[in-house]
């Protein structure tokens, strides 16, 4: 019997809007979001006494709140130049 390699393509969506931002907004709106439901995901553990997966989605958490940060002075940073 022979081995064969199968190759699962995600077919990624195509922006509805061909503004150079778009990515951008989605990217920092999916990083804002997960801070929040690290919020869930972090009660759940805690109430089942896994602090060690508690803390684990903490460090997630915290690392979504950086890109969300980041996100936001990149989008402003755009915005104030095609102001000019």
């Amino acid at each position: 019997m022979g081995r064969y390699a199968v190759a699962t393509m995600v077919k990624e969506q195509i922006s509805p809007l061909k503004d150079k931002n778009y990515d951008l907004i989605r990217t920092l709106q999916m990083s804002l979001e997960n801070v929040y439901r690290m919020d869930t995901y972090i009660a759940d553990a805690e109430q089942r006494g896994d602090s060690e997966l508690a803390n684990w989605f903490r460090m997630i958490q915290d690392n979504s709140r950086k890109a969300g940060d980041q996100g936001k002075q990149l989008l402003m940073s755009r915005i104030q130049q095609e102001k000019r």
